[in-house]
Order: structure tokens, then sequence, then C-alpha cells
């Protein structure tokens, strides 16, 4: 994987998969810009300190990038014990708003990672309402659809990663055709990160131990990492639209 020449833009730096992307883009000769709203433990090439939740928040963010960078990997995100409001604002129509505003500032050839989930893979079930929701072309036409069509709480984690895998694949292929700038996700299972435990509590005892013995164990961010990071590089140069589960294996156990 060669990276070197390349500036990538990574939100949610300060822990988990966002700091091992860090490192292992780095590594591969990357210069990286990290956004997140905890101070980095890490060395970075640059850091933007920014709440994703509101558009304020995202245009100032933005404002403070470079005037043109390679790549852009969506990897801040909160769990589902967040109150749906915050859960929808961060994880969805942040991460939409933050993507738009940045693409005009990637050249062709670049790239954007948008972090799902395998708890995404029901989009089917879902999928006229995630298309109406990704035809809302703004952060308040969003926030406004979502006050007329509420998301309860046990469920808003799940509806929100189906809600991104949608978006993304619906609008990548547009901006591939007309930028040259793809757009994949990356669906990881359970992962060994600091909010571990809010996914055990958002998903319930009872649906943990029916999943256990579909998996060897929950994976290590620097296992989803590496994904994330090849997708910015050239050598992924014909891939967009795509949803790639990294989860060994657990997906596959549902078919």
């Amino acid at each position: 994987m060669q990276l070197q020449g390349k500036t990538i833009v990574v939100t949610g730096v300060s822990s988990g998969i966002g700091a091992e992307v860090v490192r292992i883009a780095r590594f591969a000769g990357a210069r990286v810009i990290g956004v997140d709203r905890n101070d980095p433990s890490l060395t970075l090439d640059g850091f933007v300190k920014a709440d994703l939740s509101s558009v304020a928040a995202i245009d100032a963010a933005v404002a403070q990038l470079p005037e043109r960078f390679d790549a852009l990997c969506n990897i801040a995100g909160v769990p589902g014990t967040a109150p749906v409001k915050l859960v929808a604002d961060i994880n969805y129509l942040g991460l939409r708003h933050l993507t738009e505003q940045a693409l005009p500032r990637i050249p062709r050839g670049g790239s954007i990672v948008n972090v799902a989930s395998i708890l995404g893979a029901e989009w089917p079930q879902r999928l006229a309402p995630h298309k109406a929701l990704a035809a809302a072309q703004s952060f308040e036409a969003g926030a406004h659809w979502l006050r007329d069509h509420p998301v309860p709480q046990e469920s808003c984690y799940q509806y929100f990663k189906e809600a991104l895998i949608v978006w993304s694949a619906t609008q990548s292929q547009q901006w591939f055709l007309d930028r040259g700038v793809r757009m994949n996700c990356v669906a990881p299972g359970p992962v060994f990160t600091p909010i571990l435990g809010d996914f055990v509590s958002m998903l319930g005892q009872e649906r943990v131990q029916a999943d256990a013995h579909r998996m060897l164990r929950p994976g290590f961010a620097d296992e989803i990492a590496p994904v994330i990071a090849w997708l910015c590089s050239d050598e992924a140069r014909w891939i967009s639209g795509a949803n790639i589960p990294v989860d060994g294996g657990l997906a596959s156990t549902y078919i």
C-alpha cells in the first residue's frame, strides 16, 4: 500500500480505529490531518478540534483544513446509547455535510471512506425511507425529515448506519463520474475500542450471547484500519460504491 505524497483527513483520530488509521497511513507515507472533539494522543501533521454535530461547527472545521487533500476518512461517531438526535447529527447528517463540504477540495483520483457497521446490513428492509432521507439535500432538510419520521432509541444506531450505506451507494457513482472521486464504506463487526461497552449495552446481553458463537472474537482496531487506509490508495482506484465487511466473517453467518 503506497500513500506517499498523499494528504488524508481523518475524523475520530483520538482513539480506536481512527488512531490506528493515522498510524498506518503515516507509516505508508501520508500526511495526516486529524479532526476530533478530543485532543489527540499521537503524532499528526495537523489537527482541527471540532464537535461534528452541527453545521456551524463542521463549516468552521472545514475552513481550517488544507485547500487540497487526497482522501477523507469519516470515522468519528457515537454509540446508540447516545440520544437519538446526537446519533443522527454525528453519525449521518454531520458526516454527510462534512463530506459534501470537503468534496471540492478532493482532486480527481481521491477517495472518501465512511465507517459503517455490520449492524447496517439490514438496509434492504428499509430502502425506501433511507433513499427518502438521502434525497433530503441538506443537514436541516434531513433533520426536518427525521422530525416527521422519528427513529426509536433502541434501533437508532443500526438505522443511521443503514442510512449511511444507502447514501454512500446512491451518491458515489455520480461523484465518481463527475469528479473522479471514489466513495466506499467499511463495515466492522464488534471491535475492541473504548466504546465497545456501549455497544454491549445497546444490543443487550441476550443479543450479544446469541451472536457470540458466530465469531472467533471481536476485532482489533488495527485489523480494521488497514482496509480503510488501503481504500485511500491508488491500488483501490477502481473500487467505488462498495460496502466492505471487515468482521471476521460474522456477516457471512447470516446467509
